[in-house]
C-alpha cells in the first residue's frame, strides 16, 4: 500500500512540475515554421523543428520573478535579440533588441 501511495505522489508531483513550465512544448513561428522549447539544464532551450533550419538551437533563456529573459537568434539573418517572453494559454510572445536599436515582437501559436 505505501508503493502506491508513493507512486501517486510522484506522478502527481511530476504532473505539477510540467504544468509550472507554460512555455514547453512546440511552437509555429511566425513564418510557419515549427520549434520546440524545453528544459536544457538550468535553462530552456529553443530549437527548430522544421524549415532551413531544423535541428539548430536558436535561443535559450530563464525563468525569473519578473517572467522570462534571454537571448533568440533569427536564423536567417543571425541577428541576436535579447529580450522577454511571455505564455498566455496558447500564445507566446517574445519582444527583443538587438544592440538597442532594432527591437522586434513576434507571436508563436502553441501547436
Amino acid at each position: 500500500m505505501k508503493r502506491a501511495t508513493v507512486a501517486i505522489a510522484f506522478s502527481m508531483t511530476t504532473g505539477l512540475a510540467s504544468a509550472g513550465d507554460p512555455v514547453v512544448g512546440d511552437w509555429k513561428t511566425e513564418v510557419g515554421t515549427t520549434a520546440t522549447i524545453s528544459r536544457c539544464g538550468q535553462v530552456y532551450c529553443i530549437r527548430m523543428k522544421t524549415g532551413n533550419h531544423a535541428g539548430k538551437q536558436i535561443g535559450s533563456f530563464s525563468r525569473t520573478d519578473e517572467g522570462y529573459h534571454g537571448e533568440i537568434t533569427e536564423p536567417d539573418s543571425r541577428k541576436t535579440f535579447t529580450g522577454s517572453l511571455s505564455v498566455s494559454g496558447d500564445i507566446m510572445k517574445m519582444s527583443g533588441c538587438t544592440m538597442k536599436v532594432v527591437c522586434l515582437t513576434q507571436t508563436w501559436q502553441r501547436l
